[in-house]
């Protein structure tokens, strides 16, 4: 696809193309779509039959404004797009408390609150720790790809599987249950693929929810009676307020750390591999030149983007670019296009392992685990090599892990909320005070919103 690729559809039809899974798997089909979206009308409103109504933004910086405004622009009570029948039962499911509440689907106050239980086990010092245990996965994929000889199934044989076991090892979760964990998360994620679906009615659905409630359901239980200094020790016994978290926001912050950054961390690396083989020209440079690989693993995550869209809800009358949006609708921000912007990046689908800078937009910019350099396992940009290659084997040359991603912080504001005491990954009680007017998103214009406190108390 290039910027001269020729235009076969009408706006309104690229803008349906969002509503569409398959487009997803034709880059030139999607890519057309946005490309003619940002040009002609960056800011569109789509009416599809099976979907409610809403706004699609396609340019990098209506994207970076309204993900600034997080209290103009909230996530619920639409955080994602899906089919107007699907919404209607998690309606139904949230009436009966069969619903999850992640980190994806709630705003601040709350998400600054549960967000500081885990963060940081996301940042450099814990990552360092667990560097032993992600180089050793590492180093026997790499071995694995050597021993299955000149061919392999990348995706399902390495890709899916190192991500993860690097975060289930930093759960805590014994190896012997990562087989069911895998299943389980392509069961969730592959809701509507015939090779992964457990089936195709909202109860057989529900069926995998209900399962991965019952699994850390138990492990919560044997986390509070027995703490093991590990993430899942800390989710367990996390307190709010003085008291644990509720069974459904306890299963849902496991099941976030456990699905999500595994699920778009095995796309980057797989989706990176095939940008590598596909540019073979980038991939000798790559290997002639291994100081390029931070900027390497930046430009898979935009180019891959594996996150392709999130939903905003507006909590009041305002505008993105020049468009007028009602209290009330919802505005689809679509990352694929903004990380293909004509005016943030300079040839933009050309992949470049050496570009910088590389303002990608690829997992969003609100609220990051992680810190903008942050190593471990979600950008660990560091050469793997085969522990001992044979002579004359020439297939572990430039072999190297691209262990996922970085979750950047795009603000240049020092990074919040400020802790009472020093909260660390290896124990101790803490507690975490929240203030509005300390957060390095714009706060809300009311007065009386400003420095109200919320603790989280975290005792394992």
């Amino acid at each position: 696809m290039t910027q001269e690729h020729a235009v076969t559809m009408t706006v309104t039809e690229a803008g349906l193309t969002l509503t569409n899974p398959e487009a997803y798997a034709d880059e030139t089909r999607l890519h057309e779509a946005l490309t003619l979206l940002r040009r002609d009308h960056p800011v569109h409103r789509v009416e599809p039959d099976d979907y409610q109504p809403f706004w699609a933004v396609t340019r990098h910086a209506d994207i970076m404004e309204i993900e600034r405004n997080n209290w103009l622009f909230v996530s619920g009570p639409r955080p994602m797009l899906v089919p107007t029948e699907m919404e209607a039962q998690q309606q139904q499911n949230e009436a009966d408390g069969l619903v999850l509440r992640t980190l994806v689907h709630m705003d601040d106050p709350g998400h600054r609150v549960i967000r500081a239980i885990g963060a940081d086990w996301f940042k450099p010092k814990a990552m360092h720790a667990m560097q032993q245990r992600v180089d050793e996965l590492a180093r026997g994929y790499v071995d694995r790809m050597a021993e299955l000889g000149s061919e392999c199934d990348f995706a399902q044989q390495v890709a899916v599987h190192y991500p993860l076991y690097v975060i289930l090892s930093l759960l805590g979760l014994p190896e012997s249950d990562f087989p069911r964990m895998l299943w389980l998360t392509q069961q969730m994620f592959g809701g509507q693929d015939p090779e992964l679906q457990r089936g195709t009615t909202p109860e057989e659905r529900m069926q995998t929810l209900l399962e991965f409630f019952a699994y850390f359901q138990e492990l919560t239980a044997a986390r509070r009676a027995h703490p093991t200094g590990d993430l899942a020790s800390t989710i367990a016994n996390a307190r709010v307020d003085g008291s644990y978290l509720a069974d459904f926001d306890t299963i849902s912050y496991y099941i976030i750390i456990a699905t999500a950054g595994h699920d778009t961390t095995s796309s980057t690396i797989a989706g990176g591999l095939h940008a590598l083989i596909e540019h073979p020209g980038e991939l000798d440079r790559l290997r002639d030149d291994p100081a390029l690989l931070p900027t390497a693993v930046d430009e898979m995550i935009r180019w891959v983007t594996p996150v392709k869209e999130f939903m905003r809800t507006a909590t009041a009358d305002t505008e993105v670019g020049g468009v007028q949006i009602r209290e009330g609708e919802s505005v689809l921000l679509s990352y694929p296009s903004a990380n293909r912007d004509e005016d943030v990046f300079t040839e933009p689908f050309r992949f470049d392992v050496g570009r910088d800078p590389n303002k990608h937009l690829a997992f969003a910019i609100r609220r990051p685990l992680l810190s903008r350099r942050g190593p471990g396992p979600h950008g660990n940009p560091r050469p793997v090599r085969r522990a001992a290659p044979a002579p004359g084997d020439h297939r572990t040359r430039g072999h190297t892990t691209m262990g996922g991603h970085h979750l950047r912080r795009r603000s240049q504001t020092p990074a919040h909320p400020l802790f009472d005491e020093g909260l660390t990954p290896h124990g101790g009680s803490v507690s975490v005070s929240l203030y509005r007017n300390v957060i390095d998103e714009p706060a809300p214009p009311r007065r009386d919103r400003l420095r109200r406190p919320f603790a989280a108390d975290l005792r394992y």
